[in-house]
């Protein structure tokens, strides 16, 4: 009997599912004689979700079932699973007015069954999916991955049914395997119900692969819902140009996730993959990458990704990704603004640069001011979104007021309308080394659930230690109740009122001296 593969992708925000395009284009090239089918429940109304699904498995028969599981996002720091949840946790915990206090437990209280209800609706779409295949297939094989499961793999493995394949990060290696009935025991996998997975599992590396073009007819021929993402030109399409990303963030898992081993994907591959979508009327594109240009010894791969794309004609398209801007060379800044580059998001979490070392990020915050700048000069006047994640290893006053100026100091590269401060709160996820260090000074018991929404674990998961979290609090109480729709660039205005401006030579210079970890 001929394997019959279907993906099924868990309901989520309309992004469109790069994973499953790239895993179902990758065993086409490897095993082009098994039929395959993508069913995106993103873009199927809540109230079919039950209907749908079975409808699909009864029409396609699968022999395999892959489950895609792209969120589990408990934080979020823009409005989401009924309402705002980072709003609602600073009015349970920081607000005086026992109004706001009562409001925000309110909207808490939506935002956990909100939470709690796509946990059990997704486990039970899985269930329900498994049980309708069987009708057809009695030994059907079930893998169950994605980026949600490859965070919360330890905790979600209880939950699935028996027997399901639990794929952390990378999925193509270990389908061909499936299909091809080689052992699996090599991959980061493990079988639920029967094994426990490996220690430190997601810290192995992924098997490298080599990616070619994406062929965009096949994907078309196997998923009906492909138009979906077409429609009207708004989507940015994702395309991938490597994989891995070598960096130590104290509180970031795309490092595990992915492997610290960086993997270019070719250029002419990823210009032809392009070229397919941009036939087919797509001209926004998003690269995918964790970092686009995560180090400077991959400054040539993006530069020679950037010529293809002028090479190949495709002059009126717009891309964005997220960029290190510390990695930008004049000669690059000149090629992004040719190739259309309208956006794009930098992390630096700090303006400061005592802070940015000791959260390992590596970044030198005067030579990304030099690159931004390089960037204006090349007649860059888009949109940057600058993410800022408050708190998070010994933030003091000062410290906030380095921010303070680097952020001024980018607002006069860019002008201030075209700088977006996004502030984040860090949610504390599995394998990072912000987890390690909570665990080792017992802020968090070795036995914790970080996929608990409960009061009492959710107040140390949101990360805003005192003796500054009752600061922030209050300031983004004020920035919601004063400008909501505006909240970043309201808080860097209300911390600057209440910390004042340091001397942008200050925010640029880490002192040689080691300050303690602030913690609760």
């Amino acid at each position: 009997m001929s394997a019959r593969v279907l993906y099924i992708r868990l309901p989520c925000n309309p992004i469109f599912p790069i994973g499953v395009v790239y895993l179902a284009d990758y065993i086409h090239k490897q095993l082009p004689g098994i039929r395959q089918r993508i069913f995106d429940l993103g873009t199927v109304p809540p109230l079919d979700f039950r209907r749908a699904l079975p409808q699909v498995i009864d029409e396609f028969r699968p022999t395999h079932l892959v489950f895609s599981w792209r969120d589990i996002q408990i934080y979020a720091p823009v409005g989401g699973r009924g309402g705002n949840p980072l709003q609602h946790a600073f009015e349970v915990y920081y607000a005086r007015n026992p109004l706001v206090k009562l409001r925000g437990a309110i909207g808490g209280l939506r935002v956990m069954s909100a939470y709690y209800g796509e946990l059990w609706r997704n486990l039970n779409l899985i269930r329900l999916g498994l049980h309708h295949a069987k009708r057809h297939h009695p030994e059907v094989t079930t893998i169950v991955g994605g980026g949600a499961v490859s965070v919360f793999y330890e905790q979600l493995g209880s939950q699935l049914p028996k027997g399901t394949i639990v794929s952390v990060g990378e999925g193509e290696t270990l389908l061909h395997k499936v299909l091809t009935n080689q052992p699996i025991s090599g991959e980061r996998c493990y079988v639920a119900g029967v094994e426990k997975p490996r220690d430190r599992l997601i810290h192995e590396w992924p098997t490298p692969i080599e990616k070619t073009a994406c062929n965009y007819d096949y994907i078309e021929s196997i998923w009906p819902e492909f138009e979906y993402y077409l429609q009207g030109g708004d989507f940015y399409i994702g395309v991938q140009t490597k994989r891995g990303c070598p960096h130590n963030c104290c509180y970031c898992v795309y490092t595990v996730v992915e492997g610290k081993q960086v993997r270019i994907h070719p250029a002419q591959e990823v210009v032809a993959e392009m070229r397919q979508l941009y036939d087919r009327g797509v001209r926004n594109f998003w690269f995918t990458d964790a970092q686009f240009i995560p180090a400077r010894k991959f400054i040539p791969d993006a530069i020679a990704l950037l010529r293809e794309i002028l090479k190949a004609g495709m002059n009126d398209i717009h891309w964005a990704a997220y960029i290190r801007a510390d990695n930008l060379t004049p000669e690059l800044c000149e090629l992004m603004v040719q190739t259309g580059m309208n956006y794009f998001e930098i992390g630096i979490t700090s303006g400061s640069q005592e802070l940015v070392r000791k959260m390992r990020m590596g970044y030198n915050l005067r030579t990304v001011l030099q690159n931004c700048r390089d960037l204006k000069a090349a007649g860059f006047n888009a949109l940057v979104s600058v993410n800022y994640s408050f708190n998070v290893i010994d933030e003091r006053t000062d410290t906030i007021a380095q921010t303070i100026a680097y952020h001024r100091e980018l607002e006069r590269i860019f002008g201030a309308d075209n700088v977006e401060p996004a502030i984040f709160f860090i949610g504390l996820q599995p394998h990072t080394h912000l987890e390690e260090y909570a665990l080792e000074r017992g802020i968090l018991r070795p036995d914790y659930n970080p996929m608990s929404l409960m009061p009492w674990t959710a107040k140390k998961l949101l990360w805003n230690p005192e003796p500054m979290g009752s600061v922030f609090g209050e300031v983004c109480l004020a920035a919601w109740r004063l400008n909501p729709n505006n909240f970043g660039r309201t808080v860097m205005d209300l911390l600057e009122e209440r910390f004042g401006r340091a001397p942008l030579e200050e925010a640029l210079s880490a002192p040689l001296e080691e300050r303690p970890l602030v913690h609760r």
